[in-house]
């Protein structure tokens, strides 16, 4: 009994360069957006697609460090804080129209409109700083 067992397998590919998978898991919402995004551009398979927006496009790397977190930590808490100052600004204009005399109330009004200027003028080199700090980084990221 000379039976030659075979060992049944796929063959190998002649070309070795498309042996290597990648596995992407979309939502339903983001697979029907892939899919009229391929539709859109007349690419009949998607692998081809992808492919081509991955090599095809240019794209960045942006790396953060735990100072740029804080960074734009601290500029979202501006926003904040600025809210919080209008609302007490107002609250602070009605009381002193019920509370004090025009001229004592203007006064202490004089006041309160040079700590605003002072906080503009803050507020803008804030803003400099911010630019130059993004353009700092868009050199170091490209």
């Amino acid at each position: 009994m000379n039976q030659k067992q075979f060992k049944e397998r796929r063959h190998r590919k002649a070309d070795l360069s498309t042996a290597f998978r990648c596995s992407v898991n979309f939502t339903s919402s983001e697979q029907i957006q892939l899919l009229a995004m391929q539709e859109q551009s007349g690419v009949k398979s998607t692998s081809s697609f992808i492919k081509m927006q991955i090599f095809g496009n240019k794209f960045k790397v942006h790396y953060i460090d735990d100072n740029t977190r804080r960074f734009i930590d601290a500029l979202s808490n501006f926003n904040n804080r600025y809210r919080e100052i209008g609302a007490d600004y107002d609250f602070l204009v009605k009381t002193l129209r019920e509370n004090f005399t025009e001229k004592k109330a203007m006064s202490m009004l004089a006041q309160i409109e040079q700590r605003t200027i002072e906080l503009v003028k803050l507020n803008r080199e804030i803003v400099a700083l911010a630019k130059e700090f993004d353009g700092i980084w868009l050199q170091k990221s490209l």
